[in-house]
């Protein structure tokens, strides 16, 4: 494994980890907070964006705009089924998503399954750390590079991973700041 391909991989888990975030709700309306509701449409499971369109009005308010009025049905039971923790509000055409106030407790629990989804994060890290050392080790092994040099590029897999892990770190401080802010 080369180190550019290492470093891609750890990009992405970063990336991964930042969407992760994203559904986390802060006390504001987000449309990223619908992002994992999948719905069940004709059979398969579809993600809700793809079958309605999703705004923000105001700052407590997510509206969901059904393309097929038909799917109202489907989208209310995602949504009800999901973790995100709110109840829909039909009108018959579009659904309501009321974000309340978080309480001090449930502030406590979304930075809790903020710090689990940073953890998440930091074993992605580590496994790609891990196929990075391995395969470092067989090229040794095999003779295609010195003692001295796997030690050099397992010290290099290591400064990589460290500085991927300060990131989520600071993404994870981000997050904590924005849940915990009133």
């Amino acid at each position: 494994m080369k180190l550019s391909e290492l470093k891609a991989s750890m990009q992405k888990t970063i990336e991964a980890t930042q969407r992760s975030f994203n559904t986390i709700r802060t006390g504001r309306a987000s449309t990223s907070l619908l992002d994992r509701v999948m719905v069940e449409y004709y059979g398969s499971d579809a993600p809700l964006n793809s079958l309605a369109n999703i705004t923000t009005p105001d700052a407590t308010t997510i509206l969901i705009q059904p393309y097929d009025k038909g799917s109202m049905g489907q989208i209310e039971k995602a949504i009800s089924m999901s973790d995100i923790g709110l109840t829909p509000n039909n009108d018959g055409t579009n659904i309501r998503l009321n974000i309340p106030p978080l309480t001090k407790e449930r502030r406590k629990e979304l930075v809790k399954m903020a710090s689990k989804l940073a953890e998440e994060g930091k074993v992605a890290l580590r496994n790609i750390r891990r196929e990075g050392v391995d395969s470092v080790r067989k090229q040794e092994k095999n003779s295609e590079v010195s003692e001295d040099e796997a030690r050099d590029m397992q010290d290099e897999i290591q400064k990589i991973t460290d500085s991927f892990s300060k990131k989520i770190d600071d993404l994870l401080a981000v997050k904590e700041k924005d849940i915990t802010t009133v």
